[in-house]
């Protein structure tokens, strides 16, 4: 990594020039718009944002055109940028007619990207406070701090640990934006002084908003944190998603329990049935090896619910999430009286990745444009009600499936994963539900 200062210096803040600005070129396309103006406090930290910014475009593979000059925000000017980034910007930054444009330029599929005091922005303008997903209100000293990461399969979170200590300027804000938007990582508020949020303090979220994607992240006042690689890599992943080149599932999500949470105790409940196994791994990841297999939770079975967990394969690898069979050691019985939500990118259509496992596909155009490539995270949200059988992929709905077999009968049963043979690796990480009123059939 070439040292920020000898870049920042370069950096040319196109406060006065004309738009659109100068920019890198990208091979497919993409193109980010970084916009730094302040009407209030101004952080000496921009220009390392900005240098960072425009490394991570250069090896994330999209173009970076930085400016401070509102009035690049135009409808036509906007529509060549897949994300805006609003990098610490502070007070009224746009007039009516630039406000216009923006939400125009998000309700057309646009990206918002908000960095630290982004939060600390056009308070009178409350289409932009729903778009942040919360304002400023104070903070402490700079100081370090416990990050909590809630979702581990969103990019901007991915590769961080459960558990991320860092030194930053810690906001607070005027509200708690869980309930609109999905919380991505949270402060520990018993680890730094200072916190005026109750305990519950996100600190990193993301929502699909009015049409658009938003990203934001509280970090980012010091000039360290864009020298660090940890800090890097959230921004780069917040980025991918907001341009649109990751997928993941931003809903809110509220209401949900652990059935496993990465911890070895948290196996506890779960039994393996048939040959092969699970490896649980230091980072909270199981992995399935051998099989035909299954890994069931054996504590309870689950009538009316909304599973969620995340999955990764390898390459071309099998595997599948089971609902609604019976207890049984024996790991056919799942085959023979249950369902499975197949995870296997290149098999039939009846067989592949978002199916019914031999019932019904997935419809094969939404899940091609919401499934990740092998090697990043998914998410499977499995929502079972009466027989109805729903899934979603990174939050976008591929399958809805009714059960007409009394035999197989989704109104009570178990749930597994499945090891299905001795070259499949699949990697699974948190996984939750939360139980919903009983439904008729």
């Amino acid at each position: 990594m070439r040292a920020l200062s000898a870049v920042a210096g370069a950096v040319l803040l196109l406060g006065c020039a004309s738009v659109p600005a100068a920019s890198h070129d990208a091979d497919d396309g993409k193109r980010v718009l970084v916009f730094s103006r302040t009407a209030g406090f101004r952080h000496d930290s921009i220009p390392d944002g900005v240098a960072a910014v425009r490394e991570l475009g250069e090896s994330g593979g999209f173009a970076v055109d930085v400016t401070e000059d509102a009035g690049a925000f135009t409808r036509s000017n906007l529509r060549r940028y897949d994300a805006v980034v609003f990098l610490s910007t502070t007070g009224d930054v746009l007039d009516t007619g630039q406000q216009n444009a923006f939400e125009d330029y998000i309700h057309h599929g646009g990206g918002y990207v908000g960095i630290h005091a982004a939060a600390d922005t056009e308070y009178d303008w409350a289409f932009y406070g729903g778009l942040a997903g919360a304002y400023f209100q104070s903070h402490p000293a700079i100081q370090p701090a416990t990050v909590h990461v809630e979702d581990r399969a969103h990019p901007a979170t991915s590769a961080l640990a459960r558990t991320w200590e860092r030194t930053d300027e810690w906001y607070d804000y005027r509200s708690d934006p869980r309930d609109r938007a999905h919380v991505l990582a949270a402060l520990d508020e018993s680890s730094y002084t200072g916190g005026t949020m109750n305990g519950d303090h996100p600190i990193a979220w993301c929502q699909d908003h009015q049409g658009g994607r938003a990203f934001y992240t509280g970090g980012g006042h010091t000039k360290e944190s864009y020298a660090e690689p940890a800090f890097r890599a959230h921004l780069l992943g917040g980025i991918r998603w907001a341009v649109g080149d990751a997928r993941a599932d931003c809903r809110p999500e509220n209401g949900y329990r652990p059935l496993f949470d990465g911890t070895a105790t948290s196996l506890d409940g779960w039994r393996q049935a048939g040959p092969g196994s699970f490896t649980l791994a230091d980072d909270g990841t199981l992995t399935s090896s051998g099989g035909m297999g299954l890994l069931w939770y054996a504590t309870s079975g689950f009538a009316s619910y909304s599973l969620k967990l995340d999955w990764k394969t390898a390459g071309d690898d099998n595997s599948g999430v089971f609902v609604g069979f019976p207890p049984s050691d024996d790991s056919w019985s799942a085959v023979d009286n249950g369902y499975e939500i197949q995870i296997d990118a290149t098999d039939v259509p009846e067989k592949t990745t978002g199916s019914v496992y031999g019932f019904q596909s997935a419809d094969p155009n939404k899940r091609d444009r919401a499934l990740n490539p092998a090697g990043e995270w998914n998410t499977y949200e499995i929502r079972v009600e009466g027989e109805r059988l729903r899934v979603w992929l990174n939050g976008v709905k591929i399958n809805d499936f009714t059960n007409a077999d009394p035999a197989r009968s989704l109104t009570d049963g178990h749930l597994g994963l499945q090891n299905h043979g001795a070259d499949d690796r699949v990697s699974f990480r948190d996984i939750r539900i939360k139980e919903l009123p009983a439904q008729g059939n």
